[in-house]
């Protein structure tokens, strides 16, 4: 689709007139209509407020000339899973589980390759060559050649040690000491728990990225458990495999 399309469909999906759009962008009405006769196109500010309205890449609203890839972990990125920087907007270098809120998850190569081959085996990839192609990949990555530059001297990851000794000090009952945690994106952990009164409720944001891993019980049974945490909280769960019968055992503010 070119730009004037996406636009018109953009705003008509959103419910906007050209004066709505126009006034939430800080233009004049016929500047939307000249966007969607192919006229013009936004200038780059306009494109960035326009990325910010909608939720979508600029490289969405240009209609998509370059194939993005995240520069952390090498996955092709699209709308849903692009990172965003601190402002809120999207930043469209990396993934959501790579770069959240201008954070940077991962400072560890060989971690980064651990959590990305179990991802890719079974997908066309043995578990050897998921491991030989990311070797080979991530250190052609933008992240990667200007670590150095762009890391924050280990802050992050001396957060999740911190984290990882907090939720051990929970001894939990029957769950294995934590070794790593990874980053994980709300919208697929965002689980639904029933409270004593029967009423259910989600405790996650599907569009924030957390902190979390799946843990097999010491004592054995159909049951894992799920760790999820952040700045604010901690939260221990249970449930069955892929999700079902989910049931809190803690939740706890930091």
């Amino acid at each position: 689709m070119s730009t004037q399309d996406i636009i018109y469909e953009l705003r008509t999906k959103n419910g906007l007139s050209q004066d709505d759009l126009a006034e939430k962008v800080f233009v004049t009405r016929q500047a939307v209509s000249r966007w969607e006769n192919g006229e013009t196109i936004p200038n780059t500010e306009t494109l960035k407020l326009l990325s910010n309205l909608f939720n979508v890449s600029i490289n969405t609203l240009l209609g998509s000339p370059r194939k993005l890839i995240c520069q952390c972990c090498g996955m092709p990125l699209e709308d849903g899973i692009i990172g965003r920087n601190k402002d809120g907007s999207l930043n469209e270098d990396y993934c959501k589980w790579c770069y959240a809120d201008g954070t940077f998850t991962y400072s560890d190569m060989d971690d980064l390759i651990d959590v990305c081959v179990k991802n890719m085996a079974g997908e066309g990839f043995s578990e050897d060559q998921a491991r030989i192609y990311l070797k080979q990949k991530l250190p052609e990555l933008n992240y990667w050649k200007r670590y150095e530059e762009l890391s924050d001297n280990g802050e992050f990851e001396a957060f999740k040690k911190q984290l990882i000794e907090e939720i051990n000090g929970l001894h939990i009952e029957g769950m294995p000491r934590l070794e790593r945690l990874n980053a994980l994106v709300g919208s697929y952990v965002n689980l639904e728990y029933r409270l004593p009164g029967g009423m259910k409720t989600k405790f996650l944001d599907d569009g924030t990225t957390y902190l979390g891993c799946q843990l097999e019980p010491e004592f054995g049974g159909d049951r894992c458990f799920g760790v999820l945490a952040n700045m604010d909280f901690i939260l221990v769960c249970t449930y069955k495999a892929e999700g079902a019968d989910p049931e809190l055992i803690l939740y706890k503010k930091r």
